[in-house]
Parts: structure tokens; C-alpha cells; sequence
């Protein structure tokens, strides 16, 4: 009897949280513009999954795309579900019923297709939370015929897929406008002939250039560790995936396709720009892994203003180098004679000039974000940034006089080769740039605040610095404090720092192979518990994190091939003298306690 009821109340709970998930939803949609919602059973049924938050997630261009994608396609049906917010039914409850798409409503089971959208390895721990929630295997071994082939794209797996190499069943890298609508049409011509799931991921592996099937290739290691060799396990496999970037980006319109007040970025209609980066700084991951550089011309911009503007007031221009397109004035000058205003991220320094800046006030920008990296000269020519102070300094005094009175500077610690003078660059350099921005104000608009970002350098694959360690995260730590030190009483510098806990693990994700995998599935297991997980998995997160690496060796992500010569980034590796160094006598056998 006590069973029956303590049953019935469980039911009654689990139909309670589905209501209210199912108003939330409700609600959500009713608020929301240009989302599809198609006939269930029409077609091939695909969930997009984003690994955060919705409002986080309708912010992002790439997942957006996406779901464009699958729905421009006739015989294609997608739908979308996120991580659950705080007090979402779904946060506390496991079970298929409890992970509801976005349009249908319906769970993750009833789904052909789950498509993870994946932009930042700290998110890989809610891959298998969603998992989880929707009542899907974890590892992709345990899955069968009748659940949804789980499949997972964008940056991050671009980058190095191998730490979630076990959990899913097929990655799709590199840019999706091309690959997706191939993989779509060969996934549907599979299922006619009504193959079974294995037979129907070597079709997949072999009919679709750029697709990578995990289960479909071994790794073996060698007694150190380091990996032997990456192959096939099938004839007609390739040895190596090849990424293509698309030559001609007009041809596709990335813009933002559903408008939501409940974004993070609610108040921008978003409008890609360019891909890639002419500059190819050696820290940053999207500049290589989208290379060449390729800018939309002014007139596919301008189709997509318009069409952003009969939504909202403001246009966020996104790309890796907004500033670079030739034609940005023009651009941000047709917005500002509309009305509206224009957005940008972030401005390189040393493409300021006085029509940018004057473009910049006349389209209401009140906050500019600027990147000098690091503090030092020394610094900045390690990374390549191709800046000097004066240009910072520049920069800044140009913004101030046309009465933009805020300014984000982000900066990094932990960089190769870095000293305790290096911090004290970033502090006097700041310093500078206030000076110069209370002089230019003097007597006339007071400058309200300059914001400092300041995180710790990742090494990222693809990049010279990939053969890098990461820096000590209490080294690391004890520097940003200096910092914070130096302004604590200065009301005009606010600072915004990251937790070196999670630089860590995020370090760990970025370069781990598949055997750290079992590191993330205990991290899931334990609720989190990241310390517990690093101590009960046999397995050193050191020998990623904090190991300097050959240039011989073969990484993790090497089983990709995205267009980048290794050759030309051993070239640039070996043109920094002080990344070549071994670890500091600080960094030396450093186990992280969290």
C-alpha cells in the first residue's frame, strides 16, 4: 500500500513538472519570431541540442544556422532543446519525459537525429547531463536501433573531438552550410535501405567527405603514454578526415533566425560579417581553423540589415575580424542613416581610425571592447598581435574624444615566458590608458569606467601553442590578484576574472585524447565533483595539462585534417624561443586541489 501511493505521488510529481515545463515552453515560443514548427511524422525527425541555457544558446549564430539548415530541407523536420534552468522540471528529474523539444514537445527518444551544437568544452560535462535527462545511453556503444543517432558539431569539436569520442556516434566539423545538407541526404538514402546502426555509420563514414565517425577508428598508445598511431578499423575509410572551408560565404545568408526577447543578446538582430583572420595571431583557435580569411561582400550584408531591421533597432556585425572588412564604415554608415544602430564585439587597435571611431558615435556605441592580450611589448610579439602600446594608447584616446566612455580591455596571464613584470606591464599600461582618458575628458564629460577582462591563456589545438603547457593555475591566480590589487580603490577600473579551476579543466578538455573521456563520465557520475573524479580515474590529468609536447608527436586531433599545414605551425612554434622553454620550478609536479 505504501508503495502504491509513494508510486502514485511520483507519477503525479513527474506529470506536475512536465506541465510546467510544457507552459514554459509555451510561453517561450509565443514570444519568439521566425521559428519553424513543422508536422510531426513529416519527415526526418532532428532535435538540435545547445549544452547551455537558452537564453545563452539563442545567442549563438552557429546553432541558429543550424537549425536553418535542417529546416530548409524538405524531408527534414528539426526542433530544438536546451540545457534546464534553474527550476526547469527537468533539472531534477531523469527520465525521457522530462527533456521536451522546444516546438513539438516531444522527448529526446522520439527523435531520429540529436544534434549537438557545441562552441565551448566547458559545456561538455551538460552533453551528458541532456543525455541523461532525455533516458539515452551515455556512451555510444550502449545505444541501439531504436535511439536517435547523436551527432555533434561546431568549434569545439572542430578543434579536437577526441575527449567525447566515446559518447558520440558521428562528428560533423568544420563550417555546416555544406557538409550538413550532404550528411542529411546520405543519412536519408541509409535509412531506405533500412541498414542497421553499424552498417548505417560505415555508410555515413564512407559516402560523406569531412564526416567523422568515432567508433570507426582505434588508437593505440605507446608505454609513455603519448599516442602510437590513430587508423581505421574498416577498408574504404580514409586515414585521415579532410575539412574544406567554403570558398564563397555569399552564398549562404548567416544571419539570426529566430528573434527572442528572452536572448542574451535580445537586443541585436545578428549578421555575419566574415570568417577567418588575415592577422592568424598564434593564440587564437578560430583564426586558423577557419582560414583563409573570407568577408561577405557589402551588398549580402545589406539584404540581411534589412531584413534585421524590420525586427530591431540594432545590428550586431559578428565575425573573427569585423573590423578588417573593408567596407565596414559604409556598412555601419547605411545602419546610423536608418535609425539603428550598430554592434561590434570587439575593434582591432590598429585598424582604428577616425572614420571608424566617428562611424562608431554616430551609431549610439557607448562601450568599446579592445584586446591588447598582454601588457608587455615582448608579450604581444609572442602572440603576434602586431600592435605596439602606442597604438593602444591611440586607440583609446580616439574612442574618449568622441565621447564613447566606456572601454572593455581584455588581457591574458599565463602566457609562455611570463613574469612578474609582465604583470606589472598590463597594471602601468592601464594606468596609461586612464590617464589618457581623464585628460581628453577634462573639463567636459567625466569618463565613466574602464572594465578589464582578464583571463587565463589556454593553449588550443591548431595553434603554435598547442605543444604548450598551461601555466600554473596558483601562479596564474596569485598574478590576477596583483592586479586586482592595484585597482582595488579605483572606483573607474572594474575587473572580471575567470576561476582557475576551471581553466584547468577546461585546459584538460582542449587537449585530452579519448582517454579522458572517462575523467568527464566520472565528473558526470559524481555530480560535478571534479576533485573526486581526478583522484578516483587512473588517469594523470598532468601529462596534458601541464606536459610540454614534442613536435613529433601525434595529438589527439591530428585524425583531422582542417586545411592548416602542421608543418607551418612547427614553423611558428619554433620562431618562440621562450615557448620552447621546460616548466618553471613552480609549475613543476603540480597537482591541482579544487
Amino acid at each position: 500500500m505504501v508503495c502504491r501511493r509513494g508510486c502514485r505521488k511520483s507519477v503525479n510529481r513527474e506529470k506536475s513538472m512536465n506541465w510546467k515545463l510544457r507552459k514554459k515552453h509555451e510561453a517561450l515560443l509565443s514570444r519568439e519570431r521566425g521559428f519553424v514548427k513543422k508536422v510531426w511524422g513529416t519527415g526526418c525527425a532532428v532535435c538540435l541540442a545547445y549544452p547551455n541555457v537558452y537564453r545563452v544558446g539563442m545567442a549563438n549564430l552557429g546553432f541558429q544556422t543550424v537549425y536553418k539548415i535542417f529546416n530548409e530541407l524538405t524531408s527534414f523536420l528539426c526542433e530544438r532543446v536546451f540545457l534546464p534552468a534553474a527550476g526547469d522540471g527537468a533539472e531534477s528529474a531523469v527520465g525521457a519525459g522530462e527533456m521536451l523539444s522546444l516546438e513539438n514537445l516531444r522527448p529526446l527518444r522520439d527523435f531520429d537525429i540529436l544534434a549537438f551544437s557545441v562552441s565551448f568544452e566547458n559545456d561538455y560535462p551538460s552533453i551528458l547531463k541532456m543525455l541523461e535527462l532525455g533516458g539515452l545511453p551515455l556512451k555510444a556503444q550502449d545505444r541501439n536501433e531504436k535511439h536517435p543517432l547523436v551527432i555533434g558539431g561546431g568549434i569545439a569539436l572542430t578543434l579536437n573531438p577526441e575527449p567525447l569520442a566515446d559518447f558520440f556516434d558521428v562528428f560533423v566539423p568544420g563550417e555546416a552550410e555544406e557538409i550538413l545538407p550532404a550528411f542529411a541526404r546520405s543519412y536519408r538514402q541509409a535509412r531506405q535501405k533500412e541498414l542497421g546502426r553499424r552498417e548505417l555509420l560505415y555508410d555515413l563514414q564512407t559516402q560523406v567527405p569531412g564526416l567523422y565517425i568515432p567508433s570507426l577508428y582505434n588508437v593505440d598508445y605507446l608505454p609513455d603514454g603519448k599516442i602510437e598511431r590513430i587508423y581505421p578499423l574498416a577498408k574504404g575509410i580514409p586515414q585521415k578526415i579532410k575539412i574544406h572551408s567554403i570558398k564563397n560565404i555569399d552564398a549562404f545568408c548567416t544571419a539570426e533566425t529566430v528573434s527572442s526577447p528572452d536572448s542574451e543578446m535580445a537586443d541585436m538582430y545578428l549578421v555575419e560579417v566574415n570568417r577567418g583572420c588575415p592577422h592568424l595571431c598564434r593564440f587564437c583557435a578560430a583564426g586558423h581553423v577557419y582560414a583563409p580569411p573570407r568577408f561577405r561582400s557589402r551588398q549580402s550584408i545589406l539584404e540581411a540589415v534589412d531584413a534585421g531591421l524590420k525586427l530591431k533597432n540594432k545590428i550586431g556585425l559578428v565575425g573573427t575580424a569585423v573590423s578588417d572588412h573593408p567596407e565596414l564604415a559604409e556598412i555601419c554608415r547605411y545602419i546610423a542613416e536608418r535609425g539603428a544602430r550598430a554592434g561590434i564585439g570587439s575593434l582591432r587597435l590598429d585598424r582604428l581610425d577616425e572614420k571608424t571611431a566617428q562611424m562608431l558615435k554616430t551609431g549610439g556605441i557607448e562601450t568599446v571592447a579592445l584586446a591588447p592580450e598582454a601588457g608587455s611589448q615582448r608579450l604581444r610579439d609572442l602572440l603576434r598581435k602586431g600592435i605596439i602600446e602606442q597604438d593602444i594608447i591611440d586607440a583609446a584616446k580616439m574612442l574618449i574624444e568622441k565621447d564613447i566612455l566606456n572601454l572593455r580591455l581584455y588581457f591574458m596571464t599565463g602566457l609562455p615566458s611570463e613574469t612578474d613584470e609582465d604583470i606589472d606591464a598590463i597594471i602601468e599600461l592601464v594606468k596609461k590608458i586612464q590617464h589618457t582618458a581623464v585628460s581628453v575628458t577634462h573639463g567636459q564629460k567625466k569618463f565613466r569606467r574602464i572594465t578589464l577582462s582578464i583571463n587565463q591563456f589556454i593553449p588550443k589545438p591548431r595553434t603554435p601553442f598547442q605543444w604548450c603547457p598551461l601555466a600554473d593555475v596558483r601562479v596564474v591566480g596569485r598574478r590576477i590578484r596583483k592586479i586586482s590589487q592595484a585597482f582595488r580603490k579605483d572606483k573607474q577600473i572594474r575587473i572580471l576574472t575567470g576561476v582557475p579551476k576551471w581553466d584547468f579543466v577546461q585546459a584538460l578538455l582542449s587537449l585530452g585524447d579519448r582517454r579522458t573521456g572517462d575523467i568527464l563520465l566520472a565528473a558526470h557520475r559524481l555530480g560535478g565533483n571534479w576533485t573526486r573524479a581526478l583522484r578516483e580515474v587512473n588517469i594523470n590529468p598532468d601529462f596534458y595539462v601541464y606536459r610540454s609536447k614534442g613536435t613529433d608527436e601525434i595529438l589527439p586531433w591530428d585524425i583531422l585534417d582542417v586545411g592548416i599545414s602542421k608543418k607551418a605551425l612547427v614553423r611558428e612554434y619554433l620562431k618562440m624561443p621562450a615557448a620552447n622553454e621546460d616548466k618553471t620550478a613552480e609549475q613543476a609536479d603540480f597537482t591541482p586541489v579544487f
